[in-house]
């Protein structure tokens, strides 16, 4: 089994798929644009082999040099898990005959218009919303849906230059902020819960599947620094709260034609119990999503995927065991971390609960909070029981602070 992964050392965690894709017997063909002598030693014994290219961003000149490099050499699968890279893949998948989902499959999972076209003909509800490429477009469609209005970018990932947009005012405001975007999603307001739907899939049926609920809204966290965003993954999914949500993700797996690997989706759950679609891309979940589920299940889904992958098998425990949260910090001021509050005393309450610190130490510079969920770091909790869980996340969020200056 041989299998083409691009940029399997960066982002940091691609070196975690890499390690699962040789440890259930890959040959792993890397493809990115570090420097071999530059890549991690931690990586490099999973590589069989390694090509460096000058940009892994350039589809035209990345296809052209992996085609050359391969030769006669047969490749079994072609993966990326890093989401600007997922469209590359699935050009590489057509060039080289090897089989998995087609660059028109990848496209409705990565160009947010068409996947809400694709998934409301379904029958599934998702919210209102128009593409544009023009200033013009984004008034005339905030009009005729009303506002508030969301403005993403078609091919976003995260919540990056995502703004929520209340009046006229804003909307002139926000603009030229969107300028060095090319196309964006102008869309209705979901008022509701916002949840995920991950998933590992064959052939698109799930054999893994998790809930991860946002406290509060990523939009509202991204837009005040002073939140300590939360994510909390659910432990029991027959609960009745959130069956309708997992219900309508399975029908988008269904309706936009999705293959095997991972996915990750957001969802809304309204007031009135009715479920709305968000978005969905056909990788995992950032800023750490996939170790809050290995740590939910006590298990390893870097390899796991990595099986599915190859073999077509999961042969993980399914059992939930907790719902864990991760919290991510914001220091208070600029410049370099100079003291951490609370954080010893937090160690004592909740220590046997606790499954990673990765605060910034002090003496680090500041993360740009806007650019970076993970912020200025990160800890993460589990408890069996959910008001547990949630009341040490919260604990986390108040009760330890970060103070930097210049």
């Amino acid at each position: 089994m041989q299998v083409l992964f691009l940029s399997p050392a960066y982002p940091p965690e691609m070196i975690e798929y890499t390690r699962g894709l040789a440890e259930v017997g890959a040959k792993v063909l890397g493809v990115g644009d570090t420097p071999a002598h530059a890549l991690p030693e931690r990586v490099k014994p999973y590589l069989s082999d390694y090509l460096q290219v000058p940009s892994i961003m350039n589809e035209g000149d990345l296809v052209a040099r992996v085609k050359q490099w391969l030769g006669h050499r047969k490749v079994d699968r072609v993966e990326a898990q890093w989401e600007i890279l997922v469209l590359a893949a699935a050009r590489l998948r057509e060039v080289l005959g090897v089989s998995g989902m087609s660059y028109d499959t990848v496209l409705g999972f990565r160009d947010k218009q068409l996947m809400k076209e694709r998934v409301a003909k379904a029958g599934l509800r998702v919210p209102y919303a128009f593409r544009a490429r023009t200033e013009k477009d984004v008034r005339d469609a905030a009009h005729t849906i009303g506002f508030p209005v969301i403005l993403k970018p078609i091919a976003g990932a995260g919540s990056a230059d995502t703004y929520r947009i209340q009046n006229n005012e804003e909307l002139e405001r926000i603009l030229p902020a969107l300028r060095h975007v090319p196309e964006v999603s102008v869309e209705e307001f979901v008022d509701g819960e916002e949840f995920t739907f991950d998933t590992i899939c064959i052939d698109g049926e799930p054999v893994y599947m998790n809930v991860a609920q946002y406290l509060p809204r990523p939009l509202i966290a991204r837009t005040n620094e002073w939140i300590s965003p939360v994510i909390v993954t659910v432990s029991d999914l027959n609960q009745p709260k959130i069956r309708k949500g997992i219900e309508l993700g399975k029908g988008v797996l269904k309706a936009l034609g999705m293959g095997t690997g991972f996915t990750h989706m957001e969802w809304y759950l309204k007031s009135n119990g009715e479920v709305v679609f968000g978005e969905i891309g056909c990788r995992p979940g950032g800023a750490h999503l996939v170790d809050q589920m290995n740590y939910t299940n006590d298990i390893d889904l870097f390899r796991e995927w990595a099986r599915v992958v190859c073999w077509r098998h999961f042969a993980a425990s399914q059992r939930r065991v907790y719902n864990t949260a991760i919290i991510f910090k914001r220091a208070q001021g600029e410049g370099y971390i100079r003291q951490v509050h609370g954080l010893e005393a937090y160690k004592r309450r909740f220590g046997q609960w606790l499954c990673a610190e990765q605060l910034l130490p002090v003496g680090a510079h500041r993360r740009n909070w806007k650019q970076t969920l993970v912020s200025d770091g990160f800890l993460i909790v589990r408890h069996p029981r959910w008001e547990d869980a949630l009341m040490m996340a919260d604990a986390a969020a108040t009760d330890i602070q970060m103070f930097a200056s210049r």
